[in-house]
């Protein structure tokens, strides 16, 4: 009896000596738990959850197989976000007039840092209630007279009921907003439109031989039995293709241009959905501005953390007051420029929204210098150094598909996956990336395939030089008068969806220039120097 007792004394000695063992192995690596167990999280209304990429091997070269398994992984559940919505009568899609906004518990008097509610019932033309959701909404609530503004978080029920969610920031009239960018069902074929085509813009190259020169057509893929020049990057299979002019070497191609093809993957119904008076539409417009004061005088506003990386991001990631953003989970100092980027090397690499931060360094530290690099055009590459304080900033465009009207010289143009290879990294290497806007009118493969590629990159940079600081840029918000099919927010919302997943396991900072945007409702894909300069304030605040 006496040593049954020990027995089951030992026993219950050796569970809890194991209980406490494994407890502490989770405290040990939660981090490593919170990776496989990817929490959902929310970007406006619509959630996207996936694990794309497998742990970070100590040697990650990724084969073409495991690039196209994960371009698939994406797109699938992508699908299951935007499901088929066909209609037979415009009548049956959504309407704003038709809708209903209804503000949950109202008050005569809010108090600044209250959460405000409104419960959006949408309905068709005909007033009859939706019963699904992912419409296309965007909402926003500002002050004009304060030059504040912020984005609102939408709840999509997928009922055809919405909750849409403002933060009251400041003190002072608000006026609340909530815009019918597009009805489920445009989304549903813009979606559709956009995988099934991958010329709705034409580019024409030019190959020059002595003094004579020849246009032929480029494109991403080219249906043609006709001799084509490719030109392909072998490891990250991405391809270019030219028609082959006769007697000319394909490596005679030296400039490019685009335009816009006369061809739509829309029915005239479905195109009926996009015309300018049917997009971006409001529905609170019966609603009144609503006052907030500061109430509680004596309550003491948290002391915030200055702003870095691995920061969790919310919604919405801040607001905008007196044409200053302010972050909700850290707070940004106004960080003297110069001083800041003494004896950094910085590269811009990406489309023209990060190239306006090339154009606001020249024209507000006046010791840079530009060095003339014999390129010509709109998408020359650019460099500035000042040699006294060791700056040195440069802008190099990234690779097809870039669309541009004007001609552009294509003799040195190169993927960014291929620029960030060769830079040796360290401290003071910044890197800021900036991609999205060119790739709206193509199939989501193309930017994907991108996307991943320049992860892999940036992976193998911060395995030799960790101490390397990369920062991504999300893609701005732009107007709302242009070509749906092809240039739609919504093409770029996927794409703000799928960069935010694919990158979240590397050490990297994201400027969500989509929700910035957003706040100040700048509505134009080049927005005023008020944003470009807070959003090169939150690079200065990162590094410094």
């Amino acid at each position: 009896m006496t040593m049954r007792i020990a027995n089951h004394k030992s026993l219950l000695i050796l569970v809890f000596v194991l209980a406490s063992w494994i407890t502490f192995a989770i405290i040990q690596n939660s981090t490593k738990l919170r990776t496989v167990f990817k929490l959902p999280f929310s970007l406006h209304h619509w959630s996207f959850v996936m694990k794309t990429h497998p742990e970070a091997p100590l040697n990650p070269i990724v084969s073409p197989t495991e690039t196209a398994l994960r371009i698939k992984r994406i797109t699938e559940k992508l699908d299951q976000l935007i499901p088929p919505r066909p209609f037979t009568k415009v009548s049956s899609t959504t309407s704003a007039t038709h809708s209903r906004a209804t503000l949950l518990s109202p008050r005569d008097t809010y108090c600044r840092g209250d959460q405000l509610d409104v419960l959006l019932e949408v309905r068709d033309h005909l007033g009859r209630r939706k019963e699904y959701g992912r419409d296309f909404l965007r909402a926003r609530m500002s002050s004009p007279a304060l030059k504040a503004g912020a984005s609102g978080k939408v709840t999509d029920f997928n009922n055809g009921t919405y909750l849409v969610s403002f933060t009251l920031f400041w003190e002072g009239q608000v006026s609340l907003s909530v815009l019918l960018i597009h009805p489920s069902e445009g989304v549903s074929a813009l979606w559709r439109a956009r995988n099934q085509g991958y010329d709705r813009v034409i580019f024409t190259g030019q190959f020059n031989r002595g003094t004579s020169q020849v246009n032929t057509d480029c494109a991403l893929v080219l249906n043609s039995s006709a001799e084509l020049c490719e030109y392909l990057d072998t490891r990250d299979q991405e391809a270019f293709y030219c028609m082959k002019p006769p007697y000319i070497p394909c490596a005679a191609l030296t400039h490019m241009h685009s335009k816009n093809k006369d061809i739509s993957y829309l029915s005239k119904q479905e195109r009926s959905l996009f015309e300018r008076s049917n997009v971006g539409v409001e529905m609170m417009a019966k609603f009144d501005a609503i006052t907030v004061s500061k109430c509680n005088s004596e309550k003491t506003v948290p002391v915030k953390r200055k702003c870095k990386f691995g920061m969790a991001p919310t919604i919405p990631s801040g607001h905008v007051w007196k044409d200053t953003w302010n972050p909700v989970s850290c707070s940004l100092a106004a960080i003297e420029m110069k001083e800041c980027l003494r004896g950094k090397f910085i590269y811009l690499l990406g489309d023209s929204t990060i190239r306006q931060w090339m154009e606001y360094f020249k024209s507000h530290i006046n010791t840079l210098k530009s060095v003339d690099l014999h390129e010509s055009g709109k998408f020359q590459k650019q460099l500035a150094v000042d040699l006294n304080e060791n700056i040195n900033i440069q802008w190099q465009k990234h690779s097809y598909p870039l669309i541009g009207s004007l001609t552009y010289s294509v003799k040195e143009i190169e993927y960014i996956a291929q620029v960030i290879d060769r830079i040796g990294g360290e401290k003071n290497t910044i890197i800021v990336i900036s991609l999205g806007q060119h790739f709206r009118p193509f199939p989501i493969d193309v930017f994907i395939r991108r996307a991943l590629n320049i992860h892999d990159a940036v992976q193998r940079l911060l395995l030799r030089s960790p101490d390397t600081v990369v920062i991504i840029k999300a893609e701005n918000i732009r107007e709302m008068n242009v070509d749906m099919e092809r240039f739609s927010d919504f093409h770029g919302y996927i794409q703000y969806l799928a960069l935010k997943d694919i990158f979240q396991d590397l050490s990297v900072g994201i400027i969500d220039a989509w929700d910035i945007t957003i706040a100040y409702g700048t509505n134009n894909v080049h927005p005023p120097q008020s944003v470009v300069r807070n959003q090169i304030n939150i690079l200065l605040n990162f590094i410094c």
